[in-house]
């Protein structure tokens, strides 16, 4: 039968019949209709028994269905993107070299899922030069010598600059970031380099001197809510353009649904320690957890998906230090509570509890010392059943050691004066040891003046009138100097 449109649609009579119609020297019924359509297509219109197709689903691209949804609502441009605001604000100084398209060699650092990537991606779409993506955890350096020689000659033959993006950087060695530097130097390409790792330990120092270092901020709270409210929306309205029937469209939740929901995004957005990326993918599981897309985010949703909180924590990484840091510097402040949290941080994330106890004995030496000389007994101990018994049940006894460390009296006479002598010695001469305090294990050694007029100290019932130091540094004091 013809369809509404025009379209002729063969007839859906089997061969059979069609043969027996023709021999009867009737028409069959399916072609008769046919013919009155093309005939009398006002008539087609109101036939009562007609009933219209439903609309067809618009085809979707399969790679874009595909796509997570991080990837889906990555910002494509300045007004899009949320945070960074000392950097991409109105007065940012990155967002001004952006709109004059004066884009210099650059360095992208800050944690995962700050917005590195997409910085460097709205820098593509903003500048007049070519922009090429690499990824040091999927290029070699050979690789991106390739596309530097590329970016040579693009430039001789338009004049056009090329800017290499590349992901990562800091898995490159030193020495295959030597390879940029004539690249960068003669100005051949723009490079924005992305990384997690502080670059004054991961980047070459000459790289880096040609480089501007960009310090993208860990993403707040309201940021990260922000991202996911926009990206449930996008997710909502993607629904509405898909659905066959109007029906079946989506409704916004009601107000109390819209507290469950915010309240939902909010505990993901602090769950996720500023890492947006992290945020959109267990919204991405949440959501798919969802019967359908008019029921409200809750609570217990994004519990089911995250499992539990991500810890931002590198073994390797500045991140490493800056929570070690803490957690010594909280015990030297004598805060029990601050250094039981960074004590959890550490070891939740998966953290060597040995490493934890190494550090604390010398803790116990260098911030407790002479007021408590209990406590470096203590760090030896628990350094030794930490050994024996390891996690998960060590975590007590590191705990232990942790309060007590922070709440014994602290001395760091010790600590200053080892300190001091130690400058000394790396500044003066290695002065010579006085004579009467020499070791004498044989004859000619005494003959020669070793160990003579040592007063033996035991002999003596008052404090012995000796002198210990060279004759350059007799005076010298170093405890309590």
């Amino acid at each position: 039968m013809a369809s509404l449109f025009g379209k002729r649609l063969e007839p859906t009579t089997s061969s059979s019949s069609n043969a027996q119609s023709s021999s009867s020297g009737m028409q069959p019924q399916s072609s008769r209709s046919n013919e009155l359509k093309r005939t009398s297509p006002s008539t087609s219109s109101t036939t009562t028994n007609s009933r219209p197709d439903p609309p067809k689903r618009a085809r979707r691209d399969p790679a874009l269905e595909s796509m997570p949804l991080a990837a889906k609502v990555r910002p494509m441009s300045l007004s899009e993107f949320v945070g960074q605001d000392e950097l991409l604000g109105e007065k940012g100084v990155l967002r001004a070299l952006m709109q004059s398209d004066r884009i210099p060699s650059m360095i992208l650092w800050g944690t995962p899922g700050c917005g590195k990537t997409t910085v460097a991606r709205i820098i593509s779409k903003m500048t007049k030069s070519r922009f090429v993506e690499l990824s040091a955890t999927s290029h070699g350096a050979a690789d991106v010598k390739k596309s530097f020689e590329e970016a040579r000659g693009h430039l001789s033959l338009t004049g056009q600059k090329t800017i290499i993006f590349i992901d990562e950087i800091h898995r490159f060695t030193k020495a295959q970031q030597d390879l940029f530097l004539p690249y960068v130097e003669q100005g051949t390409i723009h490079l924005i380099g992305a990384t997690t790792e502080n670059p004054s330990f991961k980047v070459n120092s000459a790289l880096l001197s040609r480089c501007r270092v960009f310090v993208l901020q860990r993403l707040s709270e309201e940021n990260i809510t922000e991202i996911l409210s926009r990206a449930v929306k996008h997710w909502r309205d993607d629904g509405n353009n898909t659905m066959e029937h109007d029906k079946d469209k989506i409704e916004s939740p009601d107000e109390s649904q819209e507290k469950e929901e915010k309240d939902a995004l909010s505990m993901l957005a602090t769950y996720s320690d500023g890492d947006a990326r992290n945020a959109l993918n267990t919204l991405e599981i949440a959501l798919s957890l969802l019967p359908s897309k008019s029921v409200p985010l809750r609570v217990e949703v994004i519990k089911g998906a995250f499992q539990k909180s991500h810890l931002l924590y590198d073994r390797n990484g500045e991140e490493h230090y800056n929570i070690i840091s803490a957690l010594h510097k909280s015990i030297r402040g004598s805060d029990a509570d601050a250094a039981l949290y960074w004590l959890a941080r550490m070891l939740e994330a998966g953290e060597d509890p040995l490493y934890v106890a190494r550090r604390l004995v010398r803790c116990a030496s260098e911030d407790i010392g002479l007021a408590d000389n209990s406590a470096l007994p203590l760090a030896v101990s628990t350094y030794q059943a930490c050994e024996r018994i390891g996690m998960p049940e060590c975590d007590t006894i590191l705990a232990h050691l942790v309060t007590y460390l922070a709440e014994a009296k602290k001395s760091v006479r010790t600590y200053k004066a080892y300190k001091l002598a130690k400058e000394t010695v790396q500044s003066q001469p290695n002065y010579p040891v006085p004579l009467h305090i020499r070791n004498a294990p044989t004859k000619l050694m005494k003959n020669i003046g070793y160990g003579k007029g040592y007063k033996y100290n035991p002999d003596f019932d008052e404090p012995v009138d000796q002198v210990y130091l060279p004759d350059e540094l007799v005076n010298s004091k170093f405890l309590d100097a």
